[in-house]
């Protein structure tokens, strides 16, 4: 116990032993090249970013990626889920949906991005890739954690005549967990990855994309690698908080 609690505390401080190793790195890189125009330093990226955290325009292009980020992933969970459920429990609905997921895993997201700027808005299409990226992750896992179900424990329920909501809150909510918050935890990396690179395209007004794609044209590599600094630690952030909530769902509401 001791030892756990040593280990514990050691986290943050390996944490933090980490990132320093890392911005050293960053800045060995920098005397190397010695040009700002390729990699900046990080001090420059720093202070550009403390400049950035000042202006209004700045958290109103947050505030509007991260609403299409979430949105596009609720959609997809929405969607993964409901339509991964009637997959598992019928072989031609799963024969029939399959294809098209194949397909959307194989088609490269440039193309996507490329069709959906005829069919939507700009502010739309980061909301429209990023549901269309992360819905074939949620439907897949869906499927596979309802198909792993103990069919011994299933054939258990219906001897003793268990009731069907505790068969689902005892016996699939446990199966299908793992393979859920998995899937939510990568498509949240994934969202943000594909959303901002529909808002660097599609150059929504309020958007992070938008900026990145602003700094490459006038060849701000400061800025440019500031704004990415915040879609890594937003994306860093969201995943921890989705993976304790998801942690807390899991020990406090299914075994209840």
């Amino acid at each position: 116990m001791k030892d756990f609690t040593i280990k514990n505390k050691r986290k943050p401080l390996n944490k933090v032993v980490i990132f320093i190793f890392w911005i050293v790195v960053w800045q060995m890189i920098y005397f190397m090249i010695q040009r700002d125009i390729y990699v900046p330093s990080p001090f420059s990226v720093f202070i550009r970013l403390k400049e950035l955290i000042m202006l209004s325009v700045f958290w109103k292009s947050v505030a509007y990626s991260i609403y299409r980020v979430m949105a596009g992933l609720i959609l997809s969970i929405l969607l993964g889920v409901g339509i991964g459920i009637v997959s598992s429990m019928n072989d031609y609905v799963y024969d029939l949906i399959n294809p098209l997921m194949t397909a959307i895993k194989s088609t490269p997201v440039l193309s996507f991005i490329i069709i959906a700027l005829i069919w939507f808005s700009s502010s739309n299409v980061p909301i429209f890739i990023c549901f269309l990226m992360c819905f074939p992750v949620i439907w897949l896992n869906v499927v596979t954690g309802i198909r792993n179900v103990d069919e011994k424990l299933l054939e258990m329920a219906k001897v003793y005549r268990v009731r069907k909501s505790t068969v689902l809150r005892k016996i699939y909510l446990p199966s299908i967990m793992p393979y859920f918050s998995a899937a939510s935890i990568t498509c949240l990396g994934l969202g943000w990855k594909v959303s901002v690179a529909a808002e660097v395209l599609s150059h929504p007004k309020n958007a992070i994309g938008s900026h990145l794609y602003s700094a490459k044209v006038y060849l701000d590599s400061s800025d440019l690698f500031a704004w990415t600094v915040v879609v890594i630690l937003l994306s860093l952030l969201f995943e921890s908080i989705f993976a304790q909530l998801i942690r807390k769902i899991t020990i406090k509401k299914i075994p209840s």
